[in-house]
């Protein structure tokens, strides 16, 4: 259980450093994960990347952003949160259709959607299926 605590504060540092800086390489995330007192080994943070879906564009660590048709039908950002969630970012007043053609494509992985104005909570229906909805989802808007 508390790996499974650490791994989560480990991969939500991870978000918020790759939000906020231009992190070129894993070693560099390690020193300012282990900085933050998240002390990890590289293969955790590989793992973590894959697992949050983190991309390298331009040389950098990045969260996934849409392609010019996703972000066209609503869809601009799509990251975990927990085990059993995804947070889904839309363009302003999208989000509750955005959330419908969640619901419509009917994934396995994907319990039911919560819609706001701009923001969309995707529940899964098991823990750890982030990664496997994250990529159908961005094929649905792709």
């Amino acid at each position: 259980m508390a790996a499974l605590i650490n791994r989560r504060k480990r991969q939500q540092k991870t978000l918020a450093l790759i939000q906020a800086r231009r992190i070129t390489t894993q070693q560099k995330l390690l020193h300012l994960l282990e900085r933050a007192g998240l002390p990890a080994t590289q293969s955790s943070v590989s793992r973590d990347l894959d697992e949050l879906g983190i991309i390298k564009h331009r040389g950098f660590y990045a969260l996934p952003q849409a392609t010019d048709g996703a972000s066209a039908r609503g869809l601009l950002s799509l990251v975990p949160a927990g085990d059993c969630m995804l947070v889904a970012r839309c363009e302003p007043g999208l989000a509750s259709a955005v959330a419908v053609e969640i619901d419509r494509a009917r994934f396995s992985e994907i319990a039911g959607t919560i819609a706001g104005e701009d923001t969309i909570f995707v529940a899964l229906s098991k823990p750890n299926l982030q990664r496997s909805a994250t990529r159908k989802i961005w094929e649905l808007f792709g």
